[in-house]
């Protein structure tokens, strides 16, 4: 007699569907990664995602000029079944909307080891400032186009929160297309100046965009093809509006209201260790800040440049270094009044920099040559150290190290009687680099 099989859902659950031969993990990792990769015999991941692999690795690139997701699947079963590691690079978390279901459902959980990151759904609505658990999230990708814009229109015409996951097949532009054409005799959804829309593209990367539109926007727009599209309607906002928009591609720019250089007066300081703002707006324009990553702030004084760029960049995480104790608790201070996420640490640089996250930008405002040099070693490619000086003395072995410099002379105007006088500072040198 057979044995009976428990029902689907029930303890225990039935025995999973191992790979054939020897079998090894398939490690499965989010990213952007949080750890380093760990090593195999092939990776597999979009192009983007496989630039992180060791140099000389193998790899499978997945997408329109790559592979397709069947095709992977043989050849993650081929290497699996010889006895090797394959990791395969998903966008955010592999188990929501990713390849996760795929790999489950060919190789068996027990087979799979995934490490998440943030989906991009949660970073999306993370930059917006508003929370998606009573959000409808559906993907363009992997399913019928039609089934997942029917549902995002109904759940739009009834008030809900909406996430579209898009791609190559089902582009953003392509969904503010089909949402315009749904309407029609018989249906009432938001009429387009009434639905706020959110496209996010390249989430968790430097080059993250975040714009607001509408649904002609959307329609009318040319967007990055793999984005998540929000659909607000106004129901769904309450009392709050619409979020700030974060970063207009358009304009390539800042939008209006964000400033920097701000007057010696807005950070509380001792004896004059906030940088003047001239020489300040200088180093925020030469660290050339992206949209997301990390940035040290070393020798900090009154953090004015890392509240700055916190400021400037919202999506950076920002750490100050201060040694002296008072100093630090002066700088918390000042992030507190100008309400900047900042991080500020009591540590002797460049001793105490171990324990931070790797940095994507350096701005070196307190320490010799020294402090310059070791923090570009703890720099991640593509990275940036700017690092300010009063003697050129100090400043030239930097400069040789970074590549580029600059003297910052700065006179100060006041009236005299009927005329104005002008009253030359220090000069500051700036050197900064790769340039």
């Amino acid at each position: 007699m057979s044995q009976a099989q428990p029902a689907p859902g029930s303890f225990p659950p039935p025995p999973l569907v191992r790979v054939d031969g020897p079998g090894a993990p398939i490690v499965v990792v989010g990213m952007p990664q949080a750890q380093p990769l760990p090593p195999a015999d092939l990776y597999v991941g979009t192009a983007r995602h496989l630039e992180a692999t060791p140099i000389g690795s193998t790899s499978l690139v997945l997408g329109p000029n790559g592979a397709d997701l069947a095709t992977a699947l043989e050849r993650i079963a081929a290497v699996v079944a010889a006895g090797k590691h394959v990791c395969v690079l998903a966008g955010g978390d592999p188990g929501f909307f990713g390849v996760g279901r795929a790999l489950a459902e060919r190789f068996g959980p027990a087979s799979l080891e995934v490490h998440p990151a943030p989906s991009a759904i949660s970073l999306a609505f993370a930059r917006l400032g508003l929370p998606w658990d009573d959000a409808v999230v559906v993907s363009a990708e992997g399913r019928s186009s039609n089934e997942a814009l029917a549902a995002a229109h109904t759940a739009t015409a009834s008030g809900h929160k909406v996430a579209v996951l898009t791609g190559a097949g089902t582009t953003p532009e392509k969904v503010g297309q089909a949402l315009l054409a749904a309407r029609g005799p018989g249906t009432q959804p938001p009429a387009p100046k009434e639905l706020t829309v959110a496209v996010c593209s390249r989430l968790g990367t430097p080059r993250e965009q975040v714009s607001l539109t509408d649904l002609d926007g959307l329609a009318q727009g040319s967007w990055e093809p793999a984005s998540v599209v929000v659909l607000l309607p106004e129901r769904a906002l309450g009392s709050h509006g619409p979020p700030p928009v974060v970063w207009a591609p358009g304009s390539r720019s800042w939008l209006s209201g964000t400033r920097f250089g701000r007057g010696a007066g807005a950070f509380a300081n001792r004896e004059g260790m906030a940088a003047t703002p001239e020489v300040r707006a200088i180093v925020l324009s030469k660290l050339e800040l992206p949209l997301a990553g990390v940035l040290w702030d070393v020798g900090a004084g009154s953090a004015s440049v890392a509240i700055e760029a916190a400021l400037l960049a919202p999506g950076l995480e920002v750490h100050a270094v201060e040694e002296d104790p008072r100093t630090a608790t002066q700088a918390r201070n000042n992030a507190a009044r100008h309400a900047a996420r900042i991080r500020v640490h009591n540590l002797h640089a460049p001793d105490g920099l171990d324990g931070l996250p790797r940095p994507d930008r350096v701005f070196v405002g307190g320490g010799g040559p020294e402090v310059v040099e070791a923090c570009a070693r703890y720099l991640r490619p593509g990275g940036r150290v700017v690092a300010s000086f009063k003697s050129l003395g100090q400043a030239v072995p930097v400069a040789g190290l970074l590549g580029a410099l600059v003297q910052v002379s700065v006179s100060q105007a006041a009236p005299a009687g009927g005329h104005w006088d002008l009253v030359a500072s220090d000069p500051v040198f700036v050197a900064w680099g790769p340039s």
